[in-house]
């Protein structure tokens, strides 16, 4: 089986509390990109799971998402097959856009299908979590209001179509440390996560760029101050507005123009300020 595994930006992002347990409450639009990994599930007769990746620095044990997703299902299920899972990353790695997730989620959707479980989506949701609060999204994919700590979610409608373009400069945020250093008795100015919801709902653009704004930023920027600069590159150059996704350092813009994304695409690449730059688009779709 073939599948793809689709990243996600903010389109913004606020953090509302600290719980007692450590968890931070958030509220944030997530919507899927077509910047997607590469995931193919074999059955084999090992009895084991396997993980192979392009990419050498990622583990291929139960350390691996990929491998605690299929765990997850393959245990509860009793299933004595064997799995090996080929991954081909493509999504930036610990750069904000849930490729790790979205791996997870894959595979999740991928082994109920291959063994024929019979989950729904709802279901498939509902174990997401215990991997990662970004999975329950994953699964869902599109374009979603996203509360609690991620799993509330309220599917929105698909926003107009606009040119995405995305870029991560040549370093890794751990999200740990910008939520461990975000603190929110400081922090002047919330997103108004609510009027990007109503902007969507209407499909208009100028009122979506207009509430792009990601809380996060105060702790990233201040630590990566590239992720700054890229954001004014692109918006010196014809972006309607440019913001850090999830926990950073990747940014986005959004353009009315494909040829002026290509353009910033070349500038960012020419100046080395990013190293992984890429054209895309908004991704609604009905199916995998």
């Amino acid at each position: 089986m073939r599948l793809k595994a689709y990243g996600k930006i903010n389109l913004a992002l606020d953090v509302v509390r600290r719980r007692p347990d450590g968890y931070h409450e958030v509220k944030m639009v997530m919507q899927t990109v077509k910047i997607y990994d590469g995931i193919e599930l074999y059955v084999t007769n090992t009895g084991k799971i396997e993980v192979e990746t392009n990419l050498f620095f990622l583990p291929n044990n139960e350390n691996n998402l990929v491998y605690k997703a299929a765990k997850l299902l393959m245990d509860e299920f009793d299933i004595r097959k064997g799995l090996k899972i080929k991954l081909q990353k493509v999504i930036p790695v610990a750069a904000g856009m849930a490729g790790g997730s979205s791996d997870a989620a894959t595979v999740l959707y991928g082994v109920n299908r291959l063994f024929r479980l019979g989950l729904s989506t709802k279901q498939l949701m509902e174990r997401g979590v215990k991997i990662g609060a970004d999975v329950p999204y994953c699964i869902m994919r599109g374009t979603a209001l996203s509360e609690g700590i991620g799993e509330k979610l309220t599917k929105l409608p698909a926003p107009p179509a606009i040119t995405v373009l995305v870029a991560k400069p040549a370093i890794s945020v751990s999200t740990k440390f910008v939520y461990e250093n975000l603190h929110l008795e400081n922090v002047a100015r919330h997103p108004d996560v609510d009027s990007m919801v109503q902007a969507i709902k209407d499909k208009d653009i100028d009122a979506m760029s207009a509430n792009m704004e990601n809380v996060l930023e105060t702790v990233t920027i201040k630590e990566y101050p590239v992720i700054e600069d890229i954001k004014n590159i692109m918006k010196q150059n014809g972006a309607v507005n440019a913001l850090m996704s999830g926990s950073g350092p990747t940014v986005f813009g959004l353009f009315t123009e494909r040829k002026r994304a290509e353009k910033v695409k070349e500038i960012l690449r020419d100046n080395d300020i990013a190293r992984q730059v890429f054209v895309t688009e908004f991704h609604n779709p009905g199916r995998r």
